[in-house]
């Protein structure tokens, strides 16, 4: 992995403060009044057992969900509940299941990442001008950076469906950086790696870390999450249970009896949490099918 031009700062600003974000679905709650805030070149883990709300809240800061109560502001702006405007203002996100184009190559994927930080319309693609050709130019090179950045540059030309499944997860990062963010969210970034690829993803971090990129992880391996991250904040039934450091959330007992399964005062009943879930399922497989009609239309 090479390193591209690096950014410092002497001082950390926010970057991400939501405030109060609560989700429902009908009469269930899966994100109770949660409040985060990540800094600028700052790593930030957000663990939890299944069913805690992780991704649904990951949803609500990207508006795939248009939180039912709170705030979700990105350098002191208010996020508008799309997510390719909240794309362009400059969060970025992966999947816990990965999304490449598979019957494109490894730059074309890279390369659709751009289309956010390209100006360019239609008559001057169809036309081709100079502008066209200016712009076309530099989103290759930046492009062709990004894939030296993750250790692909010399697969660029391969179709993305036949990477390895690790390189796979490298070349969703790539793409979601190409968009110039200055926040990127990761959801479960080593599922499905060997400890060989989860030590090359941990440096890859860093890595972009190091650029001033904001990170906030979700993930379910412990140690990569505390080797990793700055902070930590712990989700159990949508509500924060715990944040801080590594040590003071390892060290939390509510943590340690959530991931047991050992009840705790004040935790729901395995038939509220199956209620939470099947009604996140639900409201997944609505937003999925009016993208899919948005699409076709």
């Amino acid at each position: 992995m090479n390193d591209m031009t690096t950014t410092t700062t002497s001082t950390r600003t926010t970057v991400l403060d939501a405030t109060g974000v609560t989700m429902r679905f009908g009469g269930l709650t899966a994100v109770r009044s949660v409040d985060l805030q990540v800094s600028s070149g700052e790593i930030v883990g957000l663990i939890g057992p299944n069913g805690a709300g992780k991704t649904t809240f990951f949803n609500c800061l990207t508006g795939l969900y248009v939180p039912t109560e709170g705030r979700v502001s990105y350098k002191g702006t208010v996020l508008p509940p799309k997510p390719h405007l909240v794309t362009q203002a400059g969060i970025a996100r992966t999947f816990q299941n990965i999304r490449l184009f598979s019957n494109m190559t490894v730059l074309e994927n890279v390369l659709v990442g751009r289309h956010t930080r390209t100006k360019e319309g239609l008559w001057s693609a169809l036309l081709r001008g100079p502008g066209f050709k200016k712009a076309e130019a530099a989103s290759h090179e930046r492009a062709m950076e990004l894939l030296e950045f993750i250790g692909l540059q010399h697969k660029a030309d391969h179709l993305a469906r036949n990477l390895p499944y690790g390189e796979q997860r490298k070349l969703e990062i790539a793409r979601a950086l190409a968009s110039e963010p200055g926040l990127l969210l990761l959801d479960e970034p080593t599922a499905g790696m060997n400890p060989q690829e989860t030590r090359v993803t941990e440096d890859l971090v860093f890595a972009i870390r190091d650029q001033g990129i904001a990170v906030l992880v979700i993930e379910h391996d412990m140690r990569f999450i505390f080797n990793l991250s700055d902070r930590v904040a712990c989700l159990v039934q949508g509500e924060k249970l715990v944040e801080g450091t590594a040590e003071v959330v390892q060290g939390d007992e509510r943590v340690i009896a959530a991931y047991l399964g050992t009840p705790f005062e004040g935790a729901p009943g395995a038939e509220e949490v199956a209620e939470v879930e099947a009604a996140e399922a639900d409201a997944h497989s609505d937003t999925s099918t009016t993208g899919s009609e948005g699409d076709a239309k």
